[in-house]
């Protein structure tokens, strides 16, 4: 068994992955663009919605993309430090 999957024969822990390992900055980069882009909607939704409940859930999503971008950033941390290799001083 692969990845964490829980069954056997999961099929998305099988699959080839579509990235390079050259290409996860790219990649990180990308979801940083998509997690702005939802963060800045969010936003917007919040202030122009005068329903309390619907205000409440666009400020839900604006908390949760803040905090999707914490991983992010920590991600690409470990990118570079895992880039540096072995002995390489980090600071």
């Amino acid at each position: 068994m692969r990845g964490l999957s829980a069954w056997t024969g999961d099929p998305l822990m099988e699959r080839t992955p579509a990235v390079a390992a050259a290409d996860l900055p790219a990649l990180i980069h990308r979801l940083n663009n998509q997690l702005g882009i939802i963060l800045a909607n969010a936003e917007l939704l919040e202030v122009q919605i005068t329903d309390p409940a619907q205000r409440t859930r666009a400020a839900q999503v604006v908390s949760s993309a803040l905090d999707a971008m914490a991983p992010k950033r920590d991600l690409r941390t470990l990118i570079s430090l895992m880039s540096a290799g072995p002995g390489t001083p980090s600071s």
